[in-house]
């Protein structure tokens, strides 16, 4: 049986229909919103042996399809997901794991496909309500309903979902994701907007697009759900009691250890002390099992954090709550590269290098929007020995991805315009050790970085996270937390900005949900944060260096007539190549007629620049140029003053004494100086080697 929902949220109508699509799936919703729909899909299945841990996955497809393209590439199928859909991904597993309860460990699998996109808003909102409708109406426990919006800010008005083009004239772009009275999933690139206006921003979110959402998935579930089949596993409390009166007193000492790897180590020896005191490798089938004490033991040890913060005020490298750790800067330490820095927070340590280049390296995206280039990127990557480990070497995952685009969002917004900067700029972060907040170091890294190889940012940015221990009416906000606070703690909130506003913000959360007044008040503790880490900053570096690395291309950009573009690259390119050749510069030729230079000497670039200027510029009456001689007639010669355009000097304009034959004065192929007289109605132009000739004498008489 169908059932459909329907109401009016931003601009639009959004409708959510179950019971039409995918009927063997647990849960299937079909959600359109304008001529965007989204099929939002949920199947689940049997706990696997032995696992620890909640087993979802979420996949997420832009169907080319949907657009009305095709794909790219020799296949024409899709292939592999694009870094786009990864984000999206990330996106609707974030806000939904938190919500399903503890204990739950059936596989579960969400796919969601765009089947219709209408090229006006990006789907991915509407993705993150087709899964959450998909999850409601299917079997399983579930804390929703949980709903999104994306919201912008145009002439100091709020819009929900707003348009592509209106997001142009936006200086917020802001996902939230949350239930009908807390907000549990937050991603913003803003343009150095007030933590005010932030917090504004999420709350009208929140009551103007959020709640009126749930409010249709509740109807939905009423009308359309399944019964739970599921019920929560028996906790054995007198099992917990014995294993925290024989790791107690262990933990708290091994906690107490300041350093990451001592502590570590300290902590996995009363892990193995203990297991190997209740399961003896002699028993075949020990009770309690080695996964049953390990994961006792684990919520003991998250208890005994969180009761040390929330009763003691103390942190496990013996910080404040609200104290950042020590701060180390430096920048150009790598030789030859156009910019580079280290930055390290604590036991958090960032490489960042910066690389110039030109129009030709920018990346070229092509998805369900029509195809576009980006002249920034930011590359994060996280090796293994970082957190001292031994594991698989492969590409980048999704959580290098994700925080690389975060990195990436936050630096956006203070990056010259390509009229007064028209490199392609490429960061690279490479976490060379990790403790917590690496995405938030790549932020400090970069705008070190990015100053150091000369990009005229407009400000620094600096990144730091907040974390929350709560129970009950208690609650300890946690100023850089550590690996370990975001692990057994309540939230990761992850904001970046300049002096004037915030940039980035990125919010996680384990709990259900968070009320509009933590946020403010982590909003105002991050500030402060990112304040101290920009005083720090400015000692290394203050502003960008007045001069590119020497290492780097010099790149000049110009503007030519688009009707000469053809004259410019030559027949089969002749031309552009002979300059390249002949100057060691690359240029690189739009259709609009702007012309990008690039040289690593100044002075190739330089004469690349005089070259492509006189070849493309518009004959004058009057001025003298160089030309070749082309070929040679009874009444004159014809000299070519620019590739492909010639002159007649006639034989009375070749030299001031009579001149009896042209040859006698001039042969084929001879450079010579020649003044232009006229150009007449059929653009015929004439030349005169005397007056040349006339006008160079005067000079030296001068002289």
């Amino acid at each position: 049986m169908t059932f459909k929902v329907e109401r009016e949220v931003g601009s639009k109508v959004l409708s959510i229909e179950v019971g039409k699509l995918a009927r063997q799936a647990s849960g299937a919703a079909m959600v359109r919103y304008g001529d965007t729909m989204v099929l939002g899909t949920v199947v689940t299945g049997s706990p696997r042996a032995g696992i620890d841990f909640f087993p979802l996955t979420v996949d997420y497809r832009e169907k080319m399809s949907a657009a009305g393209k095709f794909p790219g590439g020799f296949f024409k199928r899709e292939g592999r997901p694009t870094a786009k859909e990864i984000l999206t991904m990330r996106m609707i597993d974030r806000p939904l794991r938190p919500l399903f309860p503890k204990g739950f460990k059936d596989e579960v699998q969400i796919q969601v496909w765009v089947l219709a996109a209408d090229m006006q808003s990006d789907p991915d909102v509407i993705a993150i309500v087709s899964a959450a409708a998909a999850v409601a109406v299917a079997p399983v426990p579930f804390n929703g309903p949980l709903a999104a919006v994306r919201l912008g800010r145009v002439d100091g008005k709020f819009l929900i979902n707003p348009t592509r083009s209106q997001l142009e004239y936006s200086d917020i772009n802001l996902v939230l994701a949350g239930h009908p009275t807390t907000v549990n999933m937050i991603e913003v690139g803003a343009r150095e907007v007030s933590e005010e206006d932030v917090a504004a921003a999420l709350e009208f979110a929140h009551e103007q697009g959020v709640k009126p959402i749930c409010e249709m998935l509740e109807e939905l579930r009423r009308h359309a759900g399944q019964p739970t089949k599921w019920e929560p596993p028996a906790v054995d409390e007198a099992f917990l009691q014995d294993i925290r009166a024989r790791v107690w007193d262990d933990l708290k000492a091994a906690k107490s250890i300041s350093g990451k790897q001592e502590r570590n180590e300290a902590v996995d020896a009363v892990y193995q002390k203990t297991i190997e005191a209740l399961c003896p490798s002699d028993v075949e089938k020990p009770d309690p099992t080695p996964e049953e004490v390990k994961a006792a033991i684990e919520a003991v040890e998250q208890t005994l954090l969180r009761e040390r913060i929330l009763n003691e005020s103390v942190r496990s490298d013996g910080r404040g709550l609200q104290e950042i750790r020590p701060i180390q800067c430096e920048v150009s330490w790598l030789p030859r590269v156009h910019g580079s820095s280290l930055f390290a927070r604590g036991e958090t340590q960032a490489m960042v290098s910066t690389t110039l280049g030109t129009s030709s390296d920018e990346q070229i995206i092509d998805d369900l929007m029509e195809e576009y280039s980006k002249k920034f990127m930011l590359h994060y990557n996280f090796p293994p020995f970082s957190v001292g480990e031994v594991r698989r070497i492969m590409g980048p995952g999704r959580r290098e991805i994700g925080h690389g685009a975060l990195a990436e969002r936050s630096l956006q917004p203070v990056l010259p315009s390509p009229d007064d900067f028209p490199y392609t700029v490429r960061l690279v972060s490479d976490i060379l050790e990790s403790n917590g907040s690496s995405s938030m170091a790549s932020v400090c890294g970069g705008s070190l970085s990015m100053m150091d190889a000369g990009v005229p940012i407009t400000s620094a940015v600096a990144g730091v996270s907040i974390g929350l221990v709560q129970d009950g009416n208690r609650r300890v906000l946690l100023a850089d937390i550590l690996g370990e606070e975001d692990y057994f703690g309540d939230m990761d909130f992850k904001v970046a900005g300049t002096r004037k506003g915030i940039t980035g913000i990125q919010l996680d959360l384990k709990a259900h949900g968070l009320p509009h007044d933590i946020l403010q008040e982590a909003l105002v503790l991050a500030h402060k944060c990112r304040l101290e880490v920009l005083d720090i900053m400015d000692n290394t570096i203050a502003k960008p260096r007045p001069q590119i690395s020497e290492y780097a291309p010099r790149l000049i950009t110009l503007k030519i007539n688009p009707e000469k573009i053809g004259k410019l690259i030559g027949p089969g390119g002749r031309s552009v190549r002979a300059i390249q050749a002949e100057t060691g510069a690359r240029i690189d030729i739009e259709d609009d007629g702007t012309v990008f230079i690039s040289c690593l000497s100044a002075e190739g670039a330089k004469r690349a620049e005089e070259t492509v200027a006189r070849l493309t510029e518009d004959i004058q009456v009057g001025r003298i140029y160089e030309g070749r001689v082309a070929s040679i007639k009874d009444f004159g010669a014809f000299i070519e003053i620019q590739e492909g355009q010639d002159g007649l000097c006639h034989i009375s304009e070749l030299d001031d004494a009579y001149v009896r034959s042209v040859s006698d004065v001039v042969q084929i192929g001879d450079q010579v100086k020649v003044k232009v007289i006229a150009i007449d109605e059929q653009g015929r132009v004439k030349l005169s080697r005397k007056a040349a000739m006339k006008e160079a004498a005067e000079l030296d008489d001068d002289s």
